[in-house]
């Protein structure tokens, strides 16, 4: 039995560290999930392609609780699972804030029901929340993570109370990407919540535009006020600025993310082409993940 789903990555608009509420878009570049499930061997093992010693905790603990809710005997028809393997393979750089933990639980996820057959057992929101209940699990993320997980299972742009994995709003846009990836990298989990909280007003502020659909001028607030709480330069973004409305450190960084016209982000492009580490335009994705 196997089966195979691909989940597109994310960037920011409100960081959801400061009060729990969080809002994320998804874009045009992919982890893929490779699953193969086994009615005879024990457990399940996990495997980063090009990344030997990654941690596979998080995609591992996505197969097993899929199975443990749909692959077992309970379920008229499925064989009874006992594991498996799965393999991801990405476009995505990790630990780079661009959601890779959230793309990679949303592909394994789907690609295990895929392999069983039954992914019409869960609506798609469930399957973002399982893995962010696996997520949390694993302890790979501080928030949940619900805001990326559903922005990259859902496409589109969505606003998320993380503290009740709730969906608050979702919207379908259509803005060109600019991404600036820096050579480091900034694992979720490592954040400093403290000072995150600090700035809590502006959250709520960005958090206000966003439910009003302001989502550009939402991500510039958020990229200014937490490029200031998790230490990282705001030049990034006062480079973006003379040329679009929309721009944001995405989720803990190190990444930023412009959004707007291609022309003008093209001049963006420019700008942070002269900056260590990687730049690529892409598009915003609507259709969130799917099976391939």
């Amino acid at each position: 039995m196997e089966g195979k789903a691909a989940a597109p990555a994310a960037g920011t608009v409100l960081n959801a560290l400061a009060t729990g509420r969080g809002a994320a878009f998804a874009i045009d570049e992919y982890t893929t999930a490779t699953v193969t499930l086994s009615t005879e061997t024990d457990g399940v093992t996990g495997e980063v392609a090009g990344a030997p010693d990654a941690d596979t905790r998080l995609i591992e603990r996505c197969v097993e609780y899929v199975i443990d809710a749909h692959g077992g005997p309970q379920n008229v028809g499925v064989p009874a699972v006992s594991g498996g393997t799965v393999r991801t393979e990405s476009e995505v750089p990790m630990a780079s804030g661009l959601k890779s933990s959230s793309a990679a639980a949303n592909a394994t996820v789907m690609a295990t029901l895929d392999a069983l057959d039954a992914t019409e057992r869960m609506s798609r929101e469930d399957m973002a929340r399982l893995g962010v209940m696996a997520a949390r699990d694993v302890g790979v993320t501080v928030t949940g993570a619900f805001d990326d997980a559903s922005a990259s299972m859902l496409g589109g742009v969505t606003v998320t109370d993380n503290e009740d994995d709730a969906l608050l709003a979702r919207e379908e846009i259509d803005w060109d990407v600019l991404v600036w990836t820096p050579p480091e990298q900034s694992f979720s989990a490592d954040a400093d919540v403290e000072r995150c909280r600090q700035i809590a007003p502006m959250a709520r502020l960005v958090e206000d535009l966003a439910l009003d659909g302001d989502y550009q001028r939402a991500m510039t607030v958020n990229g200014l006020a937490f490029s200031a709480a998790l230490d990282f330069e705001t030049d990034p973004v006062l480079d973006a600025l003379g040329h679009v409305e929309g721009v944001s450190l995405s989720g803990t960084g190190p990444s930023f993310t412009a959004v707007g016209e291609r022309a003008a982000l093209e001049a963006v492009q420019d700008a942070w082409d002269e900056r260590p580490g990687a730049t690529w335009l892409t598009t915003t994705q609507t259709k969130g993940t799917h099976t391939v």
